[in-house]
């Protein structure tokens, strides 16, 4: 063992290794950044008159959580403006905007979002309900899930958006019965009202930024793959905010960003990306990823099918959902960045999009080999059975999201009544992809959901919602504490290539939670209680008070 005294030592355990033959220890001592020695009371030998030393007291060390798909800016920025995430009724999500709009008397628009569809009839609040409570502004509010949006009269106005306004070709303008606009607007039709909202400044990315990284690290985060960097229809490019605290040292996440993939141009843009993967490159911040949305959401009807979603009577529509990108195309695309070596990272939801995905990528192994390029495809909501396999086959890793894997009323009311019993019994399939050997990764896509990695755990495990008491949600498909937690620490640390973390080993960066109990000791549904009291990042306490 290496004799030199330790920086720090933690000891008094348990100790959650991830080392599937080593999963339990009681010490580790760390000296730098590094983590020198994982043991027993052996490794007490390296306590000397200036180690400082924690006592677990029986609490949990764990590595550092990473979260494998997420949005911390767009988070950030989103908390400083109208956020409507804790509104669970109409009735509440509109006395929040209320309120907040009081409140900011000198704002020339309303922006903001979180708001649940399930607060509405349908999914669809109207712009007169929002006119009700902003009368005098434009307002534009993003729903949860960050696919849709809701503006009001004087938004649309704005906009120039009336009953003869086309649907772009990538979203679509819901109308009532007379033709008018509802105020709701899908996927890319968002941006003919984002476009004329006030654009964020770099001074507010930067705030934002670090507002998100202290609410991470109090999570027991340590590392992230960012889902946008890049211009995402009005959204602002948040990479000079990661490029501004990364040189002067606020950056203390170890972070990887993934390309924005321009749905409306070809591979032309690759010389872009690759431009932009030099320059964004620093000493906790890499750009190796690029980020393809190949489909929408199912509760809006744009997550990709192989077969019709149903309508309101069972029966089969017309509509199958979106590709955003052709198939054919992806393909060439995949394999072009593959070869280049870049990380694709794609958003699939439904089994036709997880399926071209997937084509993709064995467009890509049979072009250029089999590759250290680490593909992931992140919400997986429906998997056909025959593509569950491919996974392991073509080095796809699933990256799941595991808080959306529960009974709520948008899954119940808005989602699985126009999939199908038959359907819907494929969805989230965790334990199906973990049984065929399949890498699993774990993220949260806040501010979509709770950023919180021990609420996905605890989805993952129970399939319920923390606090929730309804139904199982496919109980075939829960998995382990263990399998939740090595998704969320190796499975992620393998999609951000941060191989020198995600364990608990002499030589691996000293990145390390200490959570308030050992949620092995204590009942599965009481995961989600669990609580961190101190993040480490290189052995450097960046959350609590240890």
């Amino acid at each position: 063992m290496h004799r030199t005294p330790a920086d720090l030592v933690f000891t008094g355990g348990p100790v959650h290794t991830a080392d599937a033959a080593h999963t339990r220890a009681t010490t580790v001592a760390v000296t730098g950044d590094r983590i020198t020695a994982v043991g027993h009371d052996e490794v007490r030998a390296l306590v000397g008159p200036r180690t400082e030393v924690v006592d677990l007291a029986g609490r949990l060390l764990v590595p550092g959580f990473q979260d494998a798909h997420v949005h911390p800016v767009t988070a950030g920025l989103e908390l400083a403006r109208c956020d409507l995430t804790g509104a669970r009724t109409a009735a509440a999500t509109a006395a929040a905007v209320r309120a907040y709009a009081d409140a900011e008397r000198d704002q020339e628009w309303i922006t903001g979002g979180g708001w649940s569809m399930e607060a509405f009839d349908g999914g669809a609040p109207t712009r007169q309900q929002l006119d009700a409570v902003v009368p005098d502004r434009p307002a534009y509010l993003v729903n949860r899930d960050h696919h849709g949006a809701w503006a009001n009269s004087r938004a649309l106005a704005l906009a120039g958006i009336t009953a003869r306004t086309p649907d772009p070709a990538d979203g679509r303008i819901e109308r009532d019965e007379r033709g008018e606009p509802t105020g709701l607007l899908q996927e890319g039709a968002m941006d003919l009202v984002a476009r004329h909202t006030p654009r964020s400044t770099p001074a507010d990315r930067l705030a934002a930024l670090l507002r998100a990284q202290r609410l991470l690290h109090a999570h027991g985060i340590t590392a992230w793959q960012d889902a946008i960097i890049g211009e995402y229809g009005s959204m602002d490019d948040v990479s000079d905010a990661y490029l501004t605290a990364d040189r002067d040292g606020s950056l203390t996440a170890r972070v990887s960003g993934a390309l924005w993939w321009d749905r409306e141009r070809g591979s032309e843009q690759i010389p872009e990306l690759l431009a932009r993967r030099s320059e964004l490159n620093g000493r906790n911040l890499r750009a190796g990823t690029v980020k393809i949305m190949q489909d929408g959401v199912a509760e809006t009807g744009t997550a990709a099918l192989l077969a019709p979603y149903l309508d309101a009577c069972g029966c089969a529509t017309a509509d199958s959902g979106t590709s955003f990108v052709d198939p054919v195309a992806l393909c060439r695309y995949v394999t072009e960045l593959d070869a280049l070596g870049f990380q694709t990272h794609f958003h699939a939801l439904g089994d036709r999009a997880v399926r071209e995905a997937l084509d993709a990528v064995e467009a890509a192994r049979a072009a250029n080999g089999y590759t250290d390029t680490r593909p992931h495809l992140a919400h997986l909501q429906i998997v056909h059975p025959d593509d569950i396999p491919r996974f392991r086959t073509l080095g796809a890793t699933a990256n799941i999201q595991p808080l959306w894997a529960a009974h709520e009323p948008q899954m119940d009311e808005l989602t699985i009544p126009f999939l199908g019993d038959e359907r819907a019994a494929l969805q989230y399939p965790f334990a199906a992809l973990l049984r065929s050997g399949a890498t699993v990764a774990a993220g949260s896509d806040w501010p979509v959901s709770s950023a919180d990695p021990l609420e996905g755990i605890h989805t993952a495990v129970n399939r319920v919602a923390p606090g929730g008491d309804g139904p199982v949600f496919l109980p075939d498909q829960r998995i382990s504490l263990t399998e939740a937690l090595t998704a969320y620490t190796a499975g992620s640390a393998y999609v951000n290539h941060l191989d020198d973390t995600g364990g608990i080993r002499a030589g691996a960066l000293a990145d390390l939670v200490v959570l308030d109990r050992d949620p092995y000791a204590a009942p599965a549904e009481e995961i989600a209680a669990t609580r961190v009291l101190a993040t480490y990042v290189g052995g450097r306490r960046v959350h609590g008070d240890h």
